[in-house]
């Protein structure tokens, strides 16, 4: 049985961390507004961005040509994934689910006869996949809004993987993160950002009871494209990135709170345990005295 002392103490040290979790869940929660409020705002343009791309696309589909980050290489031999994780835990599963697809995603591919690289954002995922992928790592980025998360460091990323697709060094580019839905859900997205996919847009406007847009393009489309796809992608990035800061907010307050909780409870057994153990002390001074004054 413990001492008194020991308890006293244990139960000193719980009451730290809840203390501590309690801090941590307040401060997750400030942060989550501001990231769902600018998450949500992305979500139109970004949609919109693709939906008007997709119809743009649509009138070259069937041409000879087109702009490479729309046609592809001809190829889906050497695929690269943009595993989006955070930088620290205490998240509860948020880095977890994110690794877990990622390794899915990746153990499919190579089953396929797939060449894969990874670009990890995010030390999390870095870690946890290095130790069986360490060889497919090809870069990662670390402190991705850190501060302060801006279209700068999402166009960044864009840049350096627009940089290797022009190189040759993947066919096909695909993003994975988690998808903010609310506080306690966050959703595991899987998004194919080169070639860009295109939608079925007649079925959309049919099924949105929309008229397909008909456009008139000053220059061609495929000037448009060229300048537009580029743009895109940095706007798909900024928006996975968003999502993602969301997603640790929310699963970061969600975790946080349940930790708070659990110490709460933590400390009534504990100090119940205090409370019937010094009982028991107090008792077996007692019958001490009584049975060393009735000897005498």
């Amino acid at each position: 049985m413990p001492s008194l002392k020991d308890l006293k103490n244990r139960i000193a040290s719980v009451q730290s961390t809840r203390k501590i979790t309690s801090a941590m869940k307040m401060v997750a929660a400030s942060k989550l507004r501001r990231a769902q409020e600018q998450a949500e705002a992305s979500r139109p343009y970004a949609e919109r961005m693709g939906r008007m791309l997709a119809s743009l696309a649509a009138n070259i589909q069937s041409g000879a040509g087109g702009p490479k980050l729309m046609t592809g290489t001809g190829s889906d031999q050497v695929q690269l994934l943009v595993v989006i994780s955070s930088d620290r835990g205490l998240c509860g599963g948020f880095n977890g689910s994110i690794v877990r697809e990622a390794r899915r995603q990746i153990q499919r591919l190579q089953g396929e006869g797939k060449t894969v690289k990874v670009m990890t954002v995010g030390r999390k995922a870095r870690d946890q996949l290095r130790r069986d992928y360490a060889s497919l790592i090809i870069e990662t980025y670390e402190d991705v809004g850190r501060r302060k998360l801006s279209f700068a460091d999402a166009d960044g990323i864009a840049k350096k993987v627009n940089e290797m697709y022009e190189a040759g060094e993947f066919d096909v580019c695909s993003v994975i993160y988690n998808k903010f839905k609310s506080v306690i859900t966050q959703i595991v997205t899987v998004q194919q950002l080169i070639p860009l996919a295109v939608p079925d847009t007649a079925a959309d406007d049919e099924a949105s009871g929309e008229a397909k847009a008909i456009y008139e393009f000053e220059p061609d489309e495929e000037q448009i494209l060229a300048e537009l796809l580029p743009r895109n992608l940095s706007i798909q990035v900024y928006r996975a990135l968003q999502e993602s800061a969301a997603s640790e907010q929310g699963a970061r307050m969600t975790a946080m709170d349940n930790a708070t909780r659990n110490a709460g409870d933590m400390i009534n057994r504990l100090t119940l345990t205090y409370n019937r153990t010094r009982q028991a002390y107090i008792t077996k001074e007692l019958i001490e005295i009584i049975s060393g004054a009735e000897a005498i």
